[in-house]
């Protein structure tokens, strides 16, 4: 697989990704501080398609356009807790992403052994 095809699997459309970065680089500092920190977290964690990955970075871009826009403190965009915000925003895009995959088979699993403890009770 070429550098190019990984990165289109990344990150989406470059145009579109590059569209996104402009949108951020036009944010006041401390707003594009802490898009910087979730586009981290979102490389590792997030989509994992590309379209999917387009997406996500575009409606991020959107919010804080609009949080800036409308002169909202970072911590009440983020909450108290930027993981449990960011995890929250990633269940709208991470269908099929490895983490989904695995929390829905540890969740099977544990119903699964839930199932044999009310067989074993019986």
């Amino acid at each position: 697989m070429k550098i190019a095809d990984i990165t289109t699997k990344v990150i989406g459309d470059k145009r579109r990704w590059w569209a996104y970065k402009a949108r951020t680089k036009k944010l006041p500092e401390n707003y594009r501080t802490a898009v910087d920190a979730l586009e981290r977290y979102l490389m590792f964690f997030g989509a994992t398609d590309g379209d999917g990955a387009a997406s996500m970075f575009e409606d991020l871009a959107d919010l804080f356009e609009r949080a800036a826009a409308d002169r909202t403190p970072i911590r009440e965009i983020v909450g108290e807790d930027p993981v449990d915000f960011v995890d929250a925003f990633l269940q709208n895009y991470n269908k099929g992403g490895w983490v989904t995959r695995e929390r829905e088979r540890l969740t099977s699993g544990i119903q699964r052994a839930e199932a044999m403890d009310e067989g074993e009770q019986s």
